[in-house]
């Protein structure tokens, strides 16, 4: 009785059984291609079968978006990226947030599903008098992936609207403006928020709006809320369904009400990514 290692294989009791490590490589890639990034990226610590397999173009060539060649060309401008890289190592490049447009915009892949996130700096929208200092100023965060947010000390027309053109991939889209209520700051290593330019988001709602060049359109208002903290206010929702169409979108936050002044607000980006990953993706 008992178990010893003959050829390779694990022989229990006269009866000779494959291990882990026997099953074909290829074997192993096409069960491979049916998980998610990162059970792969596990499962490649278990052998050296796994781990060549999981290295296989065609694997993670399915895992990068169907305009994995688009992206590059915007977002890298490298003809040769392709040529020089394997698809794994596109994929985990892709998945880093990488800055384009001057630094204006992100873009990086959702880790677990691929899916494309779209980050847009303040800098890159266009504010009604963002000049004049009197009205807004751009202030310095660790807080944005950008660095700097537009600050708003007080206006009567507030109104900051952006436009994008990019080629998605076909599914569902959801927009977001990332705003706070109040300053934030650190005070003896402690984040503190500095509130007193709010005033003016509880008597009338913001308006959001997104429109897109194949027709769409979202509408929707809401009063701003929860001073200190970053809310990703939900502008709308879009659908592409031919990915390999250039879809245009413009998009807008306004509260343009000339009554009563209204200010204390910061504007960090704009976010584009699948409807699917929820609000706090």
């Amino acid at each position: 009785m008992g178990a010893n290692m003959s050829g390779g294989m694990l022989e229990t009791d006269g009866v000779v059984k494959p291990r882990l490590g026997d099953i074909p490589e290829s074997c192993v890639a096409m069960v491979l291609m049916y998980m998610d990034p990162p059970e792969i990226c596990k499962l490649a610590r278990l052998n050296r079968a796994f781990r060549g397999a999981a290295s296989a173009d065609f694997i993670w060539e399915s895992k990068l978006p169907s305009n994995y060649l688009f992206i590059i060309d915007r977002v890298f401008q490298e003809a040769k990226m392709v040529e020089n890289l394997g698809k794994r190592e596109i994929y985990a490049r892709l998945c880093r947030p990488n800055s384009f447009d001057s630094g204006t915009k992100e873009l990086w892949l959702d880790k677990n599903t691929g899916g494309i996130c779209l980050s847009i700096s303040s800098k890159a929208l266009t504010i009604t008098g963002i000049d004049d200092r009197r009205y807004w100023n751009f202030i310095s965060t660790e807080e944005s992936r950008f660095q700097k947010v537009a600050y708003l000390q007080q206006i009567w027309w507030f109104e900051v609207d952006g436009e994008f053109e990019f080629q998605f991939p076909a599914g569902t889209y959801s927009l977001f403006f990332r705003l706070q209520l109040g300053k934030s700051s650190k005070r003896l290593g402690r984040r503190v928020c500095n509130s007193e330019h709010i005033h003016g988001w509880d008597i009338k709602p913001v308006k959001f709006q997104l429109t897109t060049s194949d027709g769409q359109q979202a509408v929707s208002q809401c009063y701003l809320e929860n001073p200190g903290n970053w809310v990703n206010y939900h502008a709308g929702d879009f659908v592409v369904e031919n990915p390999n169409a250039l879809t245009k979108i413009k998009f807008s936050v306004t509260q343009i009400d000339c009554t009563h002044t209204k200010g204390g607000v910061c504007v960090d980006s704009v976010l584009i990514y699948p409807n699917d990953m929820g609000k706090e993706a």
